[in-house]
């Protein structure tokens, strides 16, 4: 599948309907969601991270790239690849790491450490720049940081959105939103809107209702696993 393909996969969805990415953190459980069925996957950068033995945000972009370069070598669906701030990469270096990857897709997000929101215009010119260098290589989904470390006023979450879909963006992610604000969200955004899921029906059943485009997990998923094993070691040791 190309990004055209990826991309038109976010367009024209039923309501209530959303697609559905989910998230792997390595090359095993990437096969395991791309034989369950899933038309392509999304890598959560915390995942990744968890199973390299890095906390969020401390993974060196040479072991992020070389991760998700494994996860898209072992399936055969697209990736979509989370990769933070962009490492302080220059746009031109960035798209071509992740196209390298053989990625069709990345996460972009607007705070500096998880703690501080980027000045939003400049970060609209950055993910211009970013899409010049792709063209059409990538759908871009820009994360909104302000249920993150900002206001949690949706007004400020709109106000980013609509300047990130102006610069480029293909997908919008307000991470964190509360879904009750969904419906306010998608009244002042043109476009794709990503929301995060818990690993259950439930989860994705309400958010695609409220209105969202596209639904991904986090490191849900991976830790969702991580219990699981956790709950089975405790019965063996038991």
């Amino acid at each position: 599948m190309t990004a055209a393909t990826f991309r038109a996969l976010h367009h024209d969805r039923a309501a209530g309907d959303p697609l559905v990415l989910p998230g792997p953190w390595d090359a095993a459980s990437a096969k395991v969601f791309a034989d369950a069925g899933f038309p392509a996957l999304a890598t959560p950068s915390a995942g990744v991270a968890a199973s390299l033995g890095y906390e969020d945000g401390a993974t060196p972009p040479d072991e992020m790239f070389a991760a998700v370069a494994r996860i898209v070598r072992a399936v055969s669906v697209p990736v979509s690849a989370d990769v933070e701030g962009g490492y302080g990469l220059a746009s031109a270096e960035l798209v071509g790491r992740l196209l390298e990857a053989g990625v069709v897709g990345c996460n972009l997000e607007d705070s500096e450490g998880h703690a501080t929101l980027k000045d939003p215009q400049r970060h609209a010119d950055w993910l211009a720049e970013v899409r010049a260098e792709a063209g059409d290589a990538l759908v871009i989904n820009a994360r909104v940081d302000t249920f993150l470390v900002g206001t949690g006023d949706p007004a400020d979450a709109v106000d980013r959105a609509r300047r990130y879909v102006a610069a480029g963006a293909d997908c919008v992610y307000p991470i964190l939103a509360p879904p009750e604000v969904l419906p306010v969200l998608r009244a002042g955004i043109a476009g794709p809107i990503n929301m995060a899921a818990g690993p259950d029906r439930e989860s994705v059943a309400e958010l695609g209702r409220r209105g969202a485009t596209r639904i991904t997990f986090g490191p849900g998923m991976q830790r969702f696993a991580m219990g699981a094993i956790g709950d089975l070691a405790a019965r063996l040791r038991a």
